[in-house]
């Protein structure tokens, strides 16, 4: 009986250094995802929005199922004790990569994300992504690890995951990390508010319309930044509004109407 024992103890001890082995060796630089952003999605000539090209994901199909495998490894208690940074920008980078891998799934006999669901189901409610020790779907990573985090705080982390869908701000040509990661919000903050397809300021009926994101997630917008129209106010460039615009909004005084939003798969065209 002790030497029973003392085999499952020095097994248990053999599963938990595996498991400390492979968060401590885990590229926080995210390597693999890197090199994929870098060579299929590329920015339009504005630098506000991007193309995917799938068939190019569909042809390193090896190296992304690599990447998500990493992601699998990682426990939950390891996670847990990372600087909040580093923790976001594995959850952003998980969310964007298995929505390209969910889009494989049937590409290209697809136009839009929203045809991998079904009439009383959602493709974000899928749990089909192994990660910090559960099988997940992509809403369980957005809204219960990313926003339902008990230190979530920054709603800029809605311009950084990605939907595959023209009307979302850009899947980024680039990794998240944490080293890096408010300087990339900012960024993708700054690029989309600069798209007129998706934000503009209508001067003739003096109201703003903005992408249906910030309708979707008010809430955050209120409770982290002031609402809605304090954090656009905050982008008086990126808006192409003058200051006096800016002040008028932060007021309240222009109202704030939401866009119709274009589900499209967000594709390299031929």
């Amino acid at each position: 009986m002790r030497t029973l024992m003392l085999a499952c103890t020095l097994l248990l001890c053999a599963i938990v250094g595996a498991g400390t082995a492979h968060a401590a060796s885990f590229d926080r630089a995210h390597g693999d995802w890197a090199a994929l952003l870098a060579r299929h999605v590329h920015w339009n000539a504005a630098g506000t929005t991007t193309t995917v090209d799938y068939a190019g994901f569909v042809r390193d199909r090896e190296r992304l199922d690599r990447y998500l495998a990493s992601l699998r490894s990682i426990p939950a208690g390891d996670f847990r004790r990372w600087p909040k940074a580093d923790r976001d920008a594995f959850l952003i980078n998980a969310y964007n990569a298995a929505t390209v891998q969910l889009v494989l799934t049937r590409y290209p006999r697809l136009q839009s994300i929203k045809e991998l669901g079904g009439l009383l189901s959602s493709p974000w409610k899928k749990s089909f992504v192994e990660l910090l020790g559960k099988r997940r779907s992509l809403d369980d990573i957005e809204h219960g690890l990313l926003r339902g985090a008990a230190d979530y705080r920054d709603p800029r982390v809605h311009f950084a995951v990605n939907c595959a869908s023209i009307g979302c701000p850009a899947l980024r040509p680039e990794a998240y990390t944490g080293a890096k990661l408010d300087v990339q919000l900012d960024d993708q903050t700054r690029r989309f508010l600069r798209d007129r397809s998706r934000n503009r300021h209508d001067a003739s009926a003096k109201v703003m319309r903005v992408s249906g994101i910030f309708d979707w997630y008010g809430d955050d917008f209120s409770a982290h930044s002031g609402g809605i129209a304090v954090f656009l106010a905050r982008y008086p460039a990126e808006l192409g509004i003058d200051p006096g615009t800016a002040q008028r909004l932060r007021q309240g005084r222009i109202p704030v109407q939401f866009l119709d939003y274009d589900w499209s798969l967000n594709q390299k065209r031929p």
